[in-house]
């Protein structure tokens, strides 16, 4: 179990590779002796390296320790839109849940249920949290693993997503901008989540607040009709006033959810 603070050293490593303890230090606003504090407690945990007075990530713990950090950017908000979601789903429905960092807090809702659900996912970490659940059948596709976020991505995942036929898909978005346009940082991904879209009778999308106003490389889709977006705060102006047009259904979460 790691601090927060021990969480902020880890998100500094991450993004800036081997750094010298006095630097880590100054950034946390931290004493010296409490660093090395932390470091020797995440050296034990195999998080970290420590190399002539400085750190970095260790290698094997690399993909691990960057979906932590993803995971604990906007928690609450994450939780709060989680929550909202959550009372979407159907008992007895087929749901398909992405690889988001979201829609894995939605995940730890769907186990705490009381009735049957069918779900099918293209993450590992999902299906490691649903696999012994008993009231859920869960099916993980195949497909090539993407390290960064542990998901089948590529043609053979979306050819298992084209024999299939989803009530209620959630799926976490990584940009958004103000025509309404999802897209992804990487091409496999995109596609996948493209191919979800299509083979789903309902699409909830689950985006925080720091989504809006961006894109990445690779677009997936463009919002529309019937797509139902759920987010913690109201969204900027021009995407609002997209979603009016467009009809699409916009969900501010509530805290109380929670």
């Amino acid at each position: 179990m790691t601090t927060p603070r021990q969480n902020q050293l880890l998100a500094l490593l991450l993004k800036r590779g081997q750094t010298q303890v006095q630097d880590i230090a100054q950034e946390l606003g931290a004493s010296l002796a409490t660093v090395r504090r932390d470091l020797t407690d995440l050296e034990a945990q195999g998080r970290v390296e420590r190399l002539h007075g400085a750190a970095q990530i260790a290698s094997a713990a690399r993909e691990e320790v960057a979906f932590a950090a993803r995971e604990s950017v906007n928690a609450r908000a994450k939780r709060t839109i989680a929550a909202t979601a959550f009372g979407a789903v159907k008992p007895g429905a087929t749901v398909f849940l992405d690889a988001s960092t979201t829609v894995l807090q939605l995940v730890r809702h769907i186990i705490a249920m009381d009735q049957p659900i069918k779900v099918f996912t293209n993450s590992l970490r999902v299906a490691q949290e649903l696999a012994l659940v008993s009231h859920v059948d869960l099916s993980l596709i195949g497909g090539r693993v993407r390290e960064e976020n542990l998901s089948m991505v590529g043609p053979l995942a979306c050819a298992a997503l084209n024999n299939l036929w989803i009530d209620q898909l959630f799926l976490g978005a990584t940009a958004i901008d103000n025509e309404g346009t999802l897209s992804s940082v990487d091409a496999d991904e995109a596609a996948v989540n493209a191919t979800m879209m299509a083979r789903a009778a309902e699409t909830f999308i689950l985006a925080d607040s720091s989504k809006f106003e961006k894109r990445a490389t690779h677009a997936v889709t463009t919002l529309r009709e019937g797509h139902r977006l759920i987010t913690d705060l109201p969204p900027p102006p021009a995407f609002a006033a997209h979603a009016k047009r467009a009809d699409i259904s916009l969900t501010i979460a509530n805290s109380a959810d929670t």
